[in-house]
């Protein structure tokens, strides 16, 4: 096992605290910020045209396309068809800091008006965070079907060696998501595993955090049903959207499943604000990018694992076992041995625990969320798991 140096980690949350007794002390609900949907949102064949028609309408002359190198080569031909007055330029790497600068200020170059990021998460994240730095419009195209990136204005930054930083909500929508069916089905079938895994999460991270609520506010109920949806619909047709997406077969349940995750999803924090993003399984995906050996492994396969954390900690095995056979079945891992980390587990629990626990970490949030109390419920997991 191999532990990563923290010492670069940065704490921006620092309303955190007050944020904690106010859910604790079950407080009335403030005011929170609706960000409900992008400007415009189109899924089915054909769904690239309008891009097209927004730099028609807008009358922008030039933009900033960023993309990645394996999605692009399966993404151009579609934005090879469109008049768009594009130049392009390949990210590096992890969404930093570093990052965001770099491409911001191509894009001061090339006096981009716009902002059109093709690809998966960590591309759509720098997409938003570039134009955001620039206070121009940003266009998303999903070539995966992972998260829901697509829909959330929220970047989440890591360092250069992988480990989770900080995550930043702003104030500015997309101007337009565009979302090709095709291109999700020539994506490997592993993203949308990991997809699912992590919109299933939804569900767990919002319940637990409105249930400590006195009052819903309707955008706090409208975010819990969709919540609830992301887990209902997942749990019937995730299954089968694997298998159709092996086959390379766009049937209805296929795309039930790539609108759940990314609008579905992404609906959840959009109205719920911070009582609808995120909570315990999260912060043990934060905690495992501590471990080198989880860095290969996909976001939504952690906050998975993060799931089973989180209803440990909650010591809810009832929902645990419920889950399982179906984890099974479409491969998520339900223990620290499934993500790579295969020996010296009681050094890694004491690892995540300990950076799933720190103070910006959303995990506090719950009850009973000390670095003891994570490290024993993973150790419960795991032995809970090997019966």
């Amino acid at each position: 096992m191999t532990i990563m140096n923290l010492d670069t980690i940065v704490v921006e949350w620092d309303n955190l605290q007050q944020l904690t007794q106010a859910f604790k002390g079950m407080m009335v609900l403030e005011s929170i910020q609706v960000q409900g949907a992008p400007n415009l949102y189109r899924c089915h064949s054909g769904s690239l045209q309008a891009l097209q028609q927004a730099v028609i309408n807008e009358q922008w002359k030039k933009g900033l396309l960023i993309h990645g190198e394996q999605s692009w080569r399966v993404a151009k031909p579609y934005l090879d068809k469109l008049n768009l007055n594009l130049t392009g330029v390949r990210y590096c790497g992890e969404c930093t800091e570093a990052e965001v600068d770099r491409l911001a200020a191509k894009a001061e170059i090339e006096q981009a008006e716009y902002i059109l990021a093709v690809g998966g998460g960590k591309i759509l994240d720098l997409g938003k965070a570039c134009a955001i730095k620039l206070n121009i419009p940003y266009l998303l195209v999903p070539t995966l079907a992972s998260n829901c990136a697509p829909w959330t204005p929220l970047s989440v930054f890591y360092n250069e060696e992988g480990t989770f930083i900080k995550h930043i909500v702003y104030a500015q929508n997309a101007y337009l998501v565009a979302v090709e069916p095709e291109l999700i089905l020539n994506s490997p079938v592993a993203f949308l595993r990991a997809g699912i895994g992590d919109t299933i999460a939804k569900w767990y991270e919002a319940d637990v955090l409105a249930r400590q609520l006195k009052r819903k506010p309707l955008a706090v109920t409208i975010a819990l049903n969709a919540a609830q949806l992301c887990r209902d619909l997942l749990l019937k047709y995730g299954e089968q959207a694997i298998v159709d997406h092996e086959n390379k077969e766009l049937t209805p349940a296929y795309l039930q499943v790539i609108e759940t995750i990314i609008m579905a999803g992404g609906m959840v924090g959009g109205f719920g604000e911070r009582y609808g993003r995120i909570a315990g399984a999260h912060s043990i995906h934060n905690g495992l990018t501590a471990l080198a050996e989880t860095h290969e492994q996909l976001h939504g396969d952690k906050v998975a694992y993060g799931i089973l954390v989180q209803l440990a900690l909650e010591n809810r095995f009832d929902e645990i076992e419920e889950l399982l056979p179906y984890y099974r079945r479409l491969g998520l891992p339900a223990a620290l041995r499934e993500l790579g980390v295969k020996d010296q587990l009681d050094l890694a629990f004491e690892c995540v625990a300990q950076t799933a626990t720190r103070p910006s970490e959303s995990i506090h949030l719950m009850e009973n969320a000390s670095k003891e109390s994570v490290a024993h419920a993973m150790k419960r997991l795991e032995a809970w798991i090997a019966i």
